[in-house]
Formats: C-alpha cells, structure tokens, sequence
C-alpha cells in the first residue's frame, strides 16, 4: 500500500448498509474518541453489494433477518426495525448508499459520518430504504446538505469513480470485511481484532503499534 501521507492513520472500512457495522457503532465512537489526537483517522466506504434492480430473493431476506436477530443477542443495546421486511422492497444493492456518503463529504468532510449515522438510523430504526436516491436525497436534506447539489452527486460518474476507488484501496489493504480497522505506521499496516463489545481491547492493540 502507499501511503497517501506520512502521518501514521487509523484506517476504518465499513458500508453503511452492513449489519455488523451498525452493531459496532457505538464502539466505533468510542475508539475514534480514544485515539484522534494521536492518529489521522480515514473512514473508507466497502461497498459490500453492487447496483441492482432486482428485488432481494427471498432466501436471502431471511437470511438477512436471522443475521439481524444474532447481532441483537450478540451485542447488547442493538436494535433493528423488522418492518422494513414488511414496509419495503429490499434489493441487495448498498453501492447508493455509499455514493451517498462520498456525495455529503464533498459539502464538508463533518458530514461524512452524519450521512453514515443517517443512513443507519433510517435503514435499521425507520423501515427506510437506503438502496432508492430518493430516500438518500430526503436524509441528506434532514441533515442539512444543499439537497439539489446532493442528488446532482448522487449520480455523477465522478462519484461512482471515487467509490470504485475507495473500494480497491480497502481491498489492497486486505480490508475486504466490514467493518475493518488498520493502522499505518512507519511504512507497514497493522490490521486490528474486532471486539464489538470491548473498545478498550482494540484500543490497546492501537496504542500498541
């Protein structure tokens, strides 16, 4: 991997639509709070499923489902809305929702995670459909982005590219599950061990590199 930077940098990578990644969230806050004054931080979109039309077959909405009980029992505090199974049409396509999240960093690298936590918050708790633009141009507005610009971006090839990018450069690392954490320094990358439960566990192998 080249580094973008010598500056030693906490590589996090995750999609907004993946499960796992809203369950480690609140750990996630924790560790980027522990570790920013010492590390540059980059959050990189995965892309865990591409573009489709289709709707989701249904063995894979139940399986979708069940992963959705496990993380509830797995990681205390957890919620997921199931009338989403209900209230929507499911497509296995998470590609808009990170285009959306690289469109809101372009009004401002702050609403970057306010994009990602909308995102989540609207999938998992509201029953909303982050797989439709039209959902993603109403929760960019919600955060308070320019919503004309927003949906320009949303399907600008420019913004495609830049996700393509993001997603080789997460693969390069190794970092092709989500969510991923990494640290680079002095020229090697450190990947590090989940504990969706434990911050301080991840935080002392950061501190460690």
């Amino acid at each position: 991997m080249k580094a973008r930077s010598m500056q030693d940098t906490l590589f996090y990578v995750h999609d907004p639509m993946c499960s796992w990644c809203w369950g480690f969230e609140p750990t996630r806050r924790v560790i980027f709070d522990a570790v920013a004054e010492k590390l540059q931080i980059r959050s990189l979109v995965g892309g865990l499923a591409a573009d489709t039309d289709l709707s989701m077959p249904e063995p894979m909405r139940q399986m979708l489902q069940q992963t959705w009980q496990r993380i509830e029992q797995a990681i205390p505090g957890t919620c997921f809305n199931f009338e989403f199974w209900e209230k929507c049409s499911p497509r296995r396509s998470t590609y808009p929702a990170n285009r959306a999240v690289i469109a809101a960093r372009n009004q401002g690298d702050e609403f970057d995670q306010k994009m990602i936590t909308r995102i989540q918050q609207a999938y998992y708790l509201e029953a909303r459909n982050p797989s439709d633009n039209d959902t993603l141009i109403e929760l960019a507005a919600e955060i308070g982005l320019d919503s004309q610009k927003f949906s320009k971006q949303l399907v600008d090839a420019s913004t495609h590219q830049l996700l393509l990018a993001e997603i080789q450069e997460s693969r390069q690392m190794g970092m092709d599950s989500f969510p991923s954490l990494a640290v680079y320094r002095s020229g090697e990358l450190h990947h590090i061990d989940l504990n969706y439960t434990d911050p301080q566990s991840m935080i002392k192998q950061i501190k460690s590199v």
